[in-house]
């Protein structure tokens, strides 16, 4: 006979259901070890079932190391915002970087065969995740800023947007900094950074409408030439206006303290990735109908 304490001590080993650990007591008369060996099999099937599910929600997570000269930010994505806010998916979030920090994989590839302080593989880990939650999940993606002592500062809006940046300054110019590249959005960190082709596309795209304006070639061109320096000042970290005091730019708030950034890293959940579209009443309906 199957007792609750066995269910018990079966759920708080593998995350499973109630349910799925009574059956998989029965299924082998109570050997806890093949319980657990067999829900394991299920939820790697049950992780391959639902890996073509679209899994655009999730947390940004950020690690930064006791010198603050070693940062970590990392997406993991999973269906639905009810997920992301589970306790269990964000913990494991938080294991991820903690592990990128500790191991440096060179990829997400090589972080899914990474071992956890738990001594599961982060890939085991997740198919497991998967199975108690029964959703989807994704580890997206991952990168590292490096500097020295005090450079690298950090700031997460909620756990939808994390910013990591590196730089020189003192005291807490560096997460403020990193709260307004959360707010603003910068492409990249100066003129200089700007990507040729986004530039090339917006200096088309205000040529086309300049050309319109029935203006003569000579206008035209200053016409142009003043959106980009607009576009630029805009879209570049240094030249936007400091959220915290509009007057001054960032550019200029650095030169005032001596500082300067030279790394950046913005991610925000699914940004990129096509997003759920499903009617939840129409697939209600659906399972209904088929029960």
């Amino acid at each position: 006979m199957i007792t609750a304490s066995q269910v018990k001590e079966l759920r708080e080993r593998t995350g499973a259901g109630m349910m799925d650990c009574k059956k998989a007591l029965g299924e082998t008369d109570g050997d806890l070890d093949a319980a657990v060996d067999l829900l394991r099999k299920k939820g790697a099937a049950s992780a391959e079932k639902k890996a073509g599910r679209i899994a655009a929600e999730g947390v940004v997570e950020l690690a930064i190391n006791p010198k603050a000269s070693r940062g970590v930010i990392l997406e993991v994505n999973c269906e639905t915002d009810f997920v992301a806010k589970d306790e269990s998916f964000q913990q494991f979030a938080r294991d991820l970087a903690d592990a990128v920090m500790e191991h440096d994989p060179a990829d997400v590839d090589a972080l899914n065969r990474v071992m956890l302080s738990s001594g599961q593989a982060v890939e085991a880990a997740r198919q497991a995740l998967i199975a108690k939650i029964g959703e989807n999940i994704a580890v997206r993606r991952f990168e590292v800023v490096t500097g020295e002592a005090g450079q690298v500062a950090g700031y997460l809006h909620g756990s939808r947007i994390g910013v990591l940046i590196c730089g020189t300054g003192s005291g807490d110019l560096g997460r403020d900094i990193a709260m307004h590249v959360a707010a603003t959005r910068p492409v990249c960190i100066s003129e200089a950074d700007m990507p040729g082709d986004v530039l090339a596309r917006e200096r088309e795209i205000y040529s086309a409408q300049a050309a319109e304006s029935g203006k003569s070639a000579e206008i035209v061109e200053k016409m142009v030439e003043g959106r980009v320096k607009k576009f630029l000042k805009e879209n570049t970290l240094l030249g936007q206006p400091f959220v915290k005091d509009p007057d001054t730019s960032v550019g200029e708030l650095l030169s005032k303290q001596g500082a300067s950034i030279s790394a950046m890293l913005r991610f925000e959940v699914g940004e990129g990735l096509e997003k759920r579209t499903d009617d939840f009443v129409a697939e209600v309906m659906a399972q209904a109908k088929a029960g």
